[in-house]
């Protein structure tokens, strides 16, 4: 069932958005932090129990929720590129958003991230999965794609998002993990990442992972850069 859509208002006009709900020992100030957390729901990571307990902690926060639906693929994390039929994704999708009704955007993850940005029958499948368990709520992901193309066109809001600890190939592209480069580490250079980023002005919301090493100091210097540029 379609769940009611909140409006997203905050000082600041980027919105810093976390990964989380992935692993059990991830600090609880992260979820303080961000504005938005889009936590796992089943397919690569998390259950009923840990979308619980997030959830939980981030209303204390006051810090709203969204749905991280992924390939259902928890032996690699999600991050492997899968050729799934569509409407059993779809199928899949829906399932996983559904174990949050009170989800108010939803991100895909890792390789079904990627795969809807770039290939129209996988985005139109996410859409879809997204639109039976939450109704039109915003989805996020990179701009200018597949996924942008069919979330608008089905009437869903869409956030455009950039990365705060994550390396980029000079045409835009992530660096894949594991290569050089991949993961910003540093929380200064993360800063600088965001403020140089908040100045192309072509976004909406940022992300930081709360698995990056070291992911509490960068998660500060982020919030702490955006919050600066929208004082």
């Amino acid at each position: 069932m379609a769940g009611t859509v909140r409006p997203m208002r905050y000082r600041c006009n980027v919105l810093l958005n976390l990964d989380g709900g992935e692993y059990d020992d991830e600090p609880a100030e992260l979820y303080v932090l961000a504005h938005v957390v889009h936590i796992a729901c089943g397919g690569h990571a998390g259950d009923a129990a840990s979308i619980r307990r997030v959830s939980d902690l981030c209303r204390r926060a006051n810090t709203r929720i969204g749905a991280h639906p992924s390939y259902v693929d928890r032996d690699s994390f999600g991050r492997r590129a899968l050729t799934v039929e569509p409407s059993l994704l779809t199928a899949q999708i829906e399932q996983q958003c559904a174990m949050m009704p009170g989800a108010t955007s939803v991100k895909p993850h890792g390789a079904l991230y990627h795969a809807a940005h770039a290939q129209p029958d996988v985005a139109d499948a996410v859409v879809q999965g997204i639109t039976r368990a939450l109704g039109a709520v915003p989805i996020v992901g990179l701009g200018g794609g597949e996924l942008e193309r069919a979330a608008r066109a089905a009437g869903h809001p869409y956030l455009r998002e950039a990365f705060a600890d994550r390396g980029v190939r000079a045409d835009g592209s992530m660096i894949p993990r594991g290569d050089p480069g991949a993961l910003v580490t540093d929380p200064t250079l993360a800063a600088e990442r965001t403020r140089a980023i908040i100045a192309a002005g072509n976004i909406e919301t940022l992300c930081c992972h709360a698995d990056t090493p070291d992911a509490l100091a960068i998660v500060r210097a982020v919030r702490a850069a955006l919050d600066s540029r929208h004082a």
